[in-house]
């Protein structure tokens, strides 16, 4: 149930729109929006692999039936972490959970290169979509707060559409490690999984410099801490830029929170904005499920019913990830 801590007047919404393109936001897009190009790659990469770990010597005893189920087990662990990790997301911070639901999905990600059992590659790949769901609600929330709204939209349409950059190297990666010359069946699907571990690796330790969200700071009572973070930000910016920054526009009154429940955003999404919802749950059915049923399995289908050898499909396509989910505070601000 939703706390009120007080109401307060704040410019920090303000000073974080006027503050010119630098350094800074191209830190925010590196260390959170690569993130979906690592999401190409994996889901690209598994697809590509699948027909090989269902043959003799691959190390894993898989048949189709079981692509398929590892793949619906990856597409419900994703809509799960969304909307866990959106709920802890609001409650305790953006960047608590993006660094840990990026070590989460860096662990199963590891895990399910070592899986030599059926079970252990369900509870993996459930557990890296998992993770991944929780990136969505985490990375979203957090680059939709530090961007500043005149650059929002654009910033929001690459960083999504950068999936299909790791699906091209997930395709090109995956040709070479099926190669039956380069590397043993039961090791080029392996590292196929490692090769998003070392990615993610590299991604944690930029992620590390990013800030928490002053827009999430005040919205709980930390109005303080979201001032010095924002007056480092000008700092390092004016810095860099060498000018003044011009004089913020507005105030705006928040009313402070600990958390926003679920039945407060179901019930205005439903009241208040009927049709975006509608169109968004479209569209979250169609690329999610729909498309997803197709692609993760396509890599059998060839193999299963034309004939095509397992390193010969590598690049025949990847699947796209469900919709990230909406903030749940302050996005907008």
């Amino acid at each position: 149930m939703s706390t009120d801590a007080g109401t307060i007047v704040t410019d920090v919404p303000a000073r974080l729109d006027r503050i010119p393109w630098s350094r800074f936001h191209w830190r925010i897009i590196i260390g959170l929006g690569t993130v979906w190009i690592l999401d190409g790659l994996e889901v690209t990469i598994v697809g590509a692999i699948a027909p090989r770990m269902t043959e003799p010597g691959s190390g894993i005893d898989l048949t189709s039936g079981d692509v398929g189920i590892a793949a619906a087990l990856y597409v419900a662990g994703a809509c799960l972490g969304a909307l866990f990790f959106g709920h802890l997301t609001d409650r305790f911070g953006r960047k608590k959970l993006f660094m840990a639901t990026l070590v989460l999905y860096m662990l199963a990600t590891v895990a399910t290169a070592f899986a030599t059992e059926v079970w252990m590659f369900f509870l993996f790949r459930a557990l890296t979509g998992f993770g991944i769901g929780g990136e969505y609600s985490a990375i979203n929330s957090a680059i939709d707060e530090l961007i500043p709204a005149r650059n929002r939209g654009r910033v929001d349409l690459a960083i999504n559409g950068s999936f299909w950059v790791g699906a091209a190297l997930g395709g090109l990666v995956s040709l070479f490690l099926l190669d039956d010359g380069v590397f043993a069946t039961d090791l080029g699907w392996r590292l196929a999984f490692g090769l998003g571990a070392i990615l993610s690796l590299a991604i944690l330790l930029v992620r590390r410099h990013v800030p928490e969200s002053p827009r999430w700071l005040f919205i709980h009572g930390r109005e303080q801490e979201a001032e010095r973070i924002v007056d480092e930000i000008e700092r390092q910016v004016a810095a860099e830029t060498s000018r003044e920054l011009p004089r913020p526009e507005g105030t705006i009154a928040i009313r402070q929170r600990d958390v926003i429940p679920f039945r407060e955003i179901a019930r205005v999404a439903v009241r208040d904005y009927p049709t975006r919802t509608a169109l968004g749950l479209a569209l979250f059915i169609g690329q999610a499920f729909m498309y997803n049923a197709v692609t993760f399995d396509l890599g059998t289908i060839l193999h299963d019913f034309f004939d095509v050898a397992s390193g010969s499909g590598a690049s025949s396509g990847g699947a796209y990830s469900p919709p990230s989910a909406t903030c749940t505070s302050c996005a907008v601000m």
